[in-house]
């Protein structure tokens, strides 16, 4: 019987070890995707600068396109901006009408919150950006037409 007993608490021993370790691994996977996902996020957010967009509207739309919708705060914490930044960005992005908002009453009294989500798909907020850099080269390669033209004569 003892002998039973010794090799059942053995067994649950192995077997709690087991799960523990399959635990942290599991714990240790989860990091590293969502780090990943930061980095992936940060070099998204990276090129929309790169493209012209200013940081605070990059950041907010690499957030948004991550999610479904957000709060104001949701959007401060997962993009890394203070406040002020979030509300500057949020009316440079409402002027695109690449957002969508709606009120939500509180569950106690006070004001409703405002959730926001992407109104549009990042495809098209791409687009929009190609079209408009295409745009610019244009007009930068009339002007320099324009210069070559005037040092000619």
């Amino acid at each position: 019987m003892i002998e039973i007993f010794t090799s059942t608490e053995l067994f649950s021993t192995k077997l709690i070890y087991m799960l523990s370790f399959v635990m942290r691994l599991v714990t240790v996977l989860n990091t590293s995707t969502a780090s990943d996902m930061k980095v992936e996020r940060d070099e998204f957010a990276s090129i929309l600068m790169k493209v012209g967009l200013k940081r605070n509207v990059a950041k907010v739309l690499t957030y948004l396109a991550g999610v479904a919708e957000a709060t104001s705060r949701e959007i401060e914490i997962g993009s890394d901006l203070r406040q002020p930044e979030v509300s500057i960005a949020m009316r440079e992005i409402r002027k695109l009408d690449w957002i969508g908002e709606r009120d939500e009453k509180n569950p106690g009294k006070g004001r409703p919150y405002r959730i926001y989500k992407l109104n549009r798909s990042l495809p098209e907020i791409v687009d929009y950006l190609e079209r408009e850099k295409s745009k610019e080269s244009e007009r930068i390669m009339r002007q320099i037409e324009k210069l070559k033209s005037l040092k000619s004569n």
